[in-house]
């Protein structure tokens, strides 16, 4: 039981699994909406035009039907005669007609925004399987639509009936009224009666526009399982992850070791710290530190030291001090300056003796290490760190 509640699709869509859906092109739409907003902007055309388009299909009207006999026998009088009313016609409706297509794209936006995607209009051979196409069409899905369709023709089909049945004697007067007059009077019904099932389609979309996002919300719903995989992409497998930073330690690490033999001193505890410093005169305010670490880190320090001949000194409280309050490459703290003062003085008391030759210099003990700078702690064996 516990497994089957885990992979139902209780839980909201994330932003990703959304994201996702919009790169695919799947984003709420409500067809409802659509046509409302074009049945307006249809009706808002014809009540603030109606008048200067009556006129225009009027003055097409009178074009085409004043003509003399040999006009009407003139095949290229009447071609270029038909041109111009056509011409005459589509200037009238073009503005409206412009405002249709505006009205055709902005619609859609309203709902799901501004959308491009190449993966909609992909070519996708499962979308061509009859078998697929026909369980679409007896779905539960398509039944709903089917229901809407119906109750929505209903609707607007009783309210159009209604609205022509209250102005049917305005319509048959018409016929009986010049063009000039009836033309303007047709527009302006035409427009009213827009305008009223134009009112209808908005209660319509205003119930089909919830029941959209709804609808699509609830199908990108994820199960617990979709939620921690989706998790474990975006962040990473664990163990890849652990395996990326061992790799970088190991990367570091190495850069870290190949300080070493430009290091002027290695300072010990002597077995579980060591510290590696580095003193330019010209480049550096104060001795860095260029490598540092413990145990088997501390011993390939030693042992990278004796290899290119870096002095090493037994100093346990200013190695630990050193490794406690520095990180790689930063300046010692302030108040180590004496001490490490004193242990290079020794190295290039040392590095002068091995030259020129005479007493040994002797080894510096019991080093300045100030109270807030020492550290007590001893580093735990390889093994308990590995346990």
């Amino acid at each position: 039981m516990s497994e089957e509640s885990d992979l139902e699709k209780t839980e909201p869509a994330s932003e990703r699994r959304l994201e996702k859906a919009r790169e695919e092109g799947n984003v709420a739409r409500s067809r409802e909406l659509t046509t409302f907003v074009m049945l307006a902007t249809a009706s808002a055309g014809l009540w603030l035009a109606g008048e200067s388009l009556s006129k225009s299909m009027d003055g097409s009207l009178r074009l085409g039907l004043q003509f003399d006999r040999d006009s009407a026998f003139d095949p290229q009088h009447m071609l270029a005669q038909s041109g111009l009313m056509a011409l005459q016609a589509l200037m009238a409706i073009g503005p409206w007609f412009g405002m249709m297509m505006v009205a055709a794209v902005a619609a859609p936006l309203m709902l799901g925004g501004w959308m491009f995607s190449g993966k909609a209009v992909s070519f996708n051979a499962g979308k061509l399987n009859p078998l697929a196409g026909i369980g679409r069409m007896f779905s539960a899905q398509s039944l709903a639509e089917l229901v809407k369709a119906l109750s929505k023709s209903a609707l607007i089909g009783w309210v159009a009936w209604w609205v022509v049945s209250r102005d049917i004697e305005a319509l048959m007067a018409l016929m009986a009224q010049p063009a000039h007059y009836a033309l303007p009077h047709a527009m302006a019904l035409v427009a009213k009666h827009c305008a009223l099932i134009a009112a209808t389609l908005f209660l319509v979309a205003l119930i089909d526009v919830p029941f959209q996002l709804w609808s699509y919300y609830r199908k990108l719903r994820m199960s617990r399982e979709d939620l921690r995989q989706e998790h474990k992409e975006s962040e990473g497998d664990p163990h890849i992850k652990a395996q990326i930073r061992r790799q970088q330690q190991q990367m570091a690490r190495r850069r870290m070791m190949a300080e070493v033999p430009k290091a002027d001193i290695i300072l010990t505890n002597p077995t579980h710290f060591a510290v590696a410093l580095q003193y330019l005169d010209n480049d550096m305010r104060a001795p860095r530190v260029v490598a540092k670490g413990t145990e088997l880190v501390a011993a390939r320090i030693r042992e990278l030291a004796r290899e290119h001949n870096v002095p090493i000194l037994e100093a346990p409280p200013l190695a630990r001090s050193l490794y406690k309050h520095t990180k790689l490459g930063e300046e010692i703290p302030a108040g180590l300056y004496t001490a490490v003062a004193e242990v290079l003085a020794w190295v290039y008391q040392l590095k002068r003796w091995k030259t020129d030759g005479g007493d040994a210099p002797r080894t510096p003990s019991d080093l300045p290490v100030p109270a807030d700078l020492q550290y007590t702690d001893t580093p735990k064996p390889v093994e308990a760190q590995a346990a």
